[in-house]
């Protein structure tokens, strides 16, 4: 019988050097979104798809994360007083979203090594794993469509995105055979080609990723691939051509929150959406636009 996907593994021990000075003391994972830390959309759009147990995967100085998912009762105690209802009521939903644990990536060897960091945590569960660099703002979760994918199809599912062909290398490539709509079967991938020979599509994985149990086995013995590190794409490619994969070409706007501009998009697009300040964000953008 299929087991049910209740666990999620979010990776952020990355050391934030695309967005330094800022990271520099500050986690990227905790640079705001207009009023919350980028983290938080993680979390959230997890526990919207049905997410019970979640494992961060951090790294030293990256504690202030375990503090804004803990309870602060002088915070909330004073929100009370002063009748800050739903400043309060956000105060708290923070700390309830899902059963968050942590575990330190004590060294930096790869996205692969910081999944293998969960295998205690995932057993022999099904699991999402959604990047701590990505952001996906979408109606439906994201991690929710991927779920629903490997629900139907019983197979290892990736969140996937075509790229331009200028940014191919950046990322992973796929070999994709359409099975209905907006999903593939995947049988093969490669991670940041270098050559034009190496490309197998311009689809590419994208922050999202349902996994079996499985592929830990693989990864213990995945040797370091592009940039010395352990790839967990390369683990999954061992996944596809053995077992196949499903790409879900999912439904919502990604913003790379390792990246300076990707920053920026998220708290502009976010920021006219707001219900607090959407409005007076808008107009302030167009008078500004006009001075240019």
């Amino acid at each position: 019988m299929q087991r049910r996907v209740r666990k999620a593994v979010i990776p952020a021990a990355g050391m934030g050097t695309r967005v330094l000075p800022a990271s520099k003391a500050m986690p990227k994972e905790m640079l705001p979104i207009v009023d919350k830390p980028a983290i938080q959309y993680i979390v959230e759009e997890a526990a919207k798809s049905g997410i019970e147990e979640v494992l961060i995967i951090t790294s030293r100085g990256k504690s202030i994360m375990e503090d804004h998912f803990d309870r602060a009762p002088v915070l909330e105690q004073k929100l009370q007083e002063s009748g800050k209802v739903e400043l309060y009521r956000a105060v708290i939903e923070s700390a309830d979203l899902a059963n968050i644990t942590y575990v330190r990536q004590k060294e930096q060897k790869g996205l692969g090594h910081a999944i293998l960091c969960a295998k205690n945590f995932v057993g022999d569960e099904p699991f999402a794993v959604l990047y701590g660099d990505d952001v996906i703002i979408s109606e439906e979760p994201v991690c929710g469509q991927l779920i629903a994918a490997y629900e139907k199809y019983g197979k290892a599912c990736v969140g996937i995105k075509e790229v331009p062909a200028s940014d191919i290398s950046r990322y992973s490539s796929l070999a994709v055979q359409p099975l209905e709509e907006n999903i593939y079967a995947i049988d093969n991938m490669v991670e940041k080609p270098q050559t034009p020979e190496e490309v197998l599509s311009l689809f590419s994985i994208l922050g999202r990723c349902v996994l079996t149990p499985d592929i830990f086995e693989i990864l213990e013995h995945t040797a370091p691939g592009a940039g010395g590190e352990i790839q967990l794409t390369d683990a999954m490619r061992e996944l596809a051509l053995n077992r196949g994969m499903v790409g879900v070409d999912y439904v919502g706007k990604r913003y790379d929150m390792g990246n300076k501009l990707g920053i920026l998009q998220a708290i502009v697009e976010v920021g006219v959406k707001h219900a607090e300040v959407g409005e007076d964000f808008t107009r302030y953008l167009k008078a500004f636009v006009e001075t240019l």
